[in-house]
């Protein structure tokens, strides 16, 4: 009994909730038209700001419009992992390589598109924000420590094995009953061990493991390792190692340079007095390297535009990083920096958007001038079909006419001047005809109001269709933007300004506003820009 009811009742809510969605997608305007189709996008706050590998999933509505089949589709910005099918149902999950650590966020620019089987069409466009999320560091394979008996023994845990898939800089912890009796970890990694007798032939009879945690700056998410300790006679050297490794790197202007020093002494870090770097360039700065532990340095640096000037297409510079110990024996890496010309992209983009906004409003000028002279036409047109009023032809047989002079008579509103004639004659009077207007053929008003008007609906159409292909930053960074710009301003030089009478020197009254150019061009988004 509880089931049957449970089921109609759902039966209901359905067939309620389908109902309603028709009234929806079938909303009438307040004069009784239906309104356009539109996207719905939802209202929650904050639905579009997500998190690297965090999944999203979405549903997209639609109002309006005069048909009840609708197609959903991605119309530009779609991104890797997007997928939208036919009831809009949007789902994506951002990939871990879309946001860095040193950049916390990006917006990503998508637009939505929403037409039915009757060819009407909606779209929306939506900035996600996607954050960065962070990843725990891994641990690969170590190698083997081999230590000597009496006497210190220092291991660095490999920096290379031992990855962070974000780029974090890494600290290392002890897990302190793993530790055998007076050895210890650093935080940069560097194992420290003098055995005693026992404990060396201990570990010559069975090799020892030595766990640890690795923990992320600044995020603090831990992971485990661990490497195995042998006997050997050998001894390790001082190095400094360096993340990611190489000895040449290349790098574009404004993009950020991000390198790892991991240092280690076998005298202990205690030993460790100074670590810094020398530039055969002089504008690379000092700042760049920053100290996040005694053993731990991190090289940051964001070269500028003007780094690399014109004609120059790359600068190759090699910059020297060194340790020092208290005794001053030093060890180093030296690194080819070849940083590349780039162009500005910020600076690039609002140029292209500048061209972008100047053709629409040359566009919108034009279209305003063209209405302004089709009014006029149409009033001369008018006035052609009445006829010129008060005008008259004189046709008249003067047989015995004893004479012909013009007589003026006064009215109350007006004065009008006739013709009179003596003697015996035959007068006829007729009005001119519709065709004429003070000497202007209507002939010649209807073939140029209707170039006029072929000419305002032509740019109408090419301005809707490249305000609507070019409304986004990066369909405009495309080789053809420029292509199709020349074609839309060529549009504008029209050859028949004599004959349409256009002033060359007409000044437009109102200000071409954003709101103006959203009203003519209704693809034009002034916050795409």
């Amino acid at each position: 009994m509880f089931k049957s009811t449970f089921l109609t009742f759902l039966m209901s809510a359905c067939a309620a909730l389908a109902g309603w969605a028709q009234e929806q997608a079938t909303a009438t305007a307040p004069d009784g038209k239906a309104s356009a189709l539109q996207l719905i996008l939802p209202d929650k706050p904050g639905w579009n700001s997500l998190e690297e590998g965090h999944p999203l999933e979405v549903l997209l509505g639609v109002t309006g419009g005069t048909g009840s089949d609708y197609r959903f589709s991605v119309g530009s910005g779609e991104q890797k992992g997007m997928t939208l099918d036919s009831t809009g149902r949007f789902v994506w999950t951002p990939g871990y390589d879309l946001v860095d650590r040193l950049n916390v966020n990006q917006t990503v620019q998508v637009v939505f598109k929403v037409t039915n089987e009757k060819e009407e069409s909606g779209s929306r466009t939506v900035d996600f924000k996607v954050f960065h999320t962070n990843r725990q560091p891994e641990v690969g394979e170590l190698k083997p420590f081999y230590v000597q008996y009496n006497k210190p023994n220092v291991y660095q845990i490999d920096p290379n094995a031992v990855r962070d898939e974000d780029g974090d800089p890494i600290v290392f912890y002890p897990i302190i009953d793993q530790m055998p009796e007076g050895a210890r970890l650093s935080s940069g990694g560097e194992f420290t061990w003098k055995p005693s007798v026992a404990q060396f032939n201990q570990v010559k009879n069975k090799p020892l493991y030595i766990e640890f945690f690795v923990e992320d700056q600044p995020a603090k998410t831990r992971s485990r390792g661990k490497f195995k300790v042998e006997a050997t006679s050998l001894d390790l050297p001082p190095t400094v190692s360096m993340v990611p490794g190489g000895n040449s790197i290349r790098y574009p202007e404004s993009a950020a340079i991000n390198l790892k020093f991991y240092l280690t002494d076998p005298n202990g870090d205690d030993d460790i007095a100074s670590f810094g770097f020398v530039s055969e360039n002089p504008n690379v700065p000092k700042t760049a390297l920053v100290k996040n532990t005694s053993t731990q340095y991190e090289f940051i640096w964001t070269p500028g535009y003007d780094f690399v000037r014109d004609p120059l297409d790359s600068l190759a510079f090699n910059v020297s990083f060194f340790v020092l110990d208290k005794a001053q024996k030093r060890d180093e890496i030296r690194i080819k920096f070849t940083i590349s010309n780039a162009v500005n992209e910020v600076q690039k983009d609002l140029q292209l958007y500048t061209q972008y906004r100047t053709a629409l409003v040359r566009a919108w000028d034009l279209i305003e001038q063209l209405k302004e002279s089709e009014e006029k036409l149409k009033r001369d047109y008018r006035r052609a079909r009445k006829g010129k009023k008060g005008r008259s032809v004189v046709n008249a047989s003067l047989g015995a006419a004893s004479g012909l002079a013009p007589v003026t008579i006064q009215t109350p509103s007006t004065a009008k001047m006739i013709s009179t004639i003596g003697g015996t004659s035959v007068m006829t009077l007729g009005t001119l005809e519709a065709t004429e207007v003070i000497g202007k053929s209507t002939k010649d008003l209807v073939e140029r109001l209707n170039y006029i008007m072929d000419k305002k609906n032509e740019l109408q159409l090419r301005g809707d269709i490249f305000a609507r292909k070019y409304t986004l930053k990066s369909q405009r960074r495309r080789p053809e933007f420029i292509r199709d710009l020349d074609e839309f301003v060529g549009l504008m030089n029209l050859k028949g300004l004599v004959a349409l009478e256009l002033n060359a020197g007409w000044q437009n009254k109102n200000k071409a506003t954003d709101s103006q150019l959203q009203k003519t061009f209704k693809d034009f988004d002034p916050d795409a820009g």
